[in-house]
């Protein structure tokens, strides 16, 4: 009797183990791998940065990469060639190349004008139909 309690612990401590590594496993490929991916993807944007590059800060403001340095960026904000602002490198959130900046289309402001008058007229044709209905 004590022998088969001996050998149910000692056979629920090797399946704990394996629940153990498999749960480590589990957080491995969800939780850390991701991260690390993320935080590669993140220095080869920051060591491809050139001067000229547009930037947009963690804070949220963008600028034009000014200077380079070992771990200082110069980054240049607006239109007022006074407004200079050395930050650290990790403080870059996105680069753009000067290439790859999105030129805005004014199609798309056409079809919301578009749409936008389309509401109204039916909105107008709506309450025409209820002036009627209700004569």
């Amino acid at each position: 009797m004590i022998f088969a309690s001996n050998q149910a612990a000692a056979g629920g401590g090797s399946t704990m183990i394996i629940m153990m590594v498999g749960l480590v496993a589990i957080m491995y490929f969800l939780m850390i791998r991701p991260q690390r991916k993320e935080q590669k993807k993140m220095q080869e944007m920051l060591s491809a940065m050139e001067v000229g590059d547009a930037v947009m800060t963690t804070g949220g403001f963008y600028g034009i990469v000014i200077d380079i340095s070992d771990e200082d960026v110069i980054v240049e904000f607006g239109n007022n060639k006074n407004c200079r602002i050395p930050m650290k490198r990790e403080a870059i959130a996105s680069v753009e190349k000067p290439g790859q900046a999105m030129v805005v289309n004014e199609k798309p402001a056409r079809k919301g004008k578009a749409k936008a008058e389309e509401v109204k007229e039916e909105t107008e044709a709506t309450a025409e139909e209820a002036k009627d209905e209700a004569k």
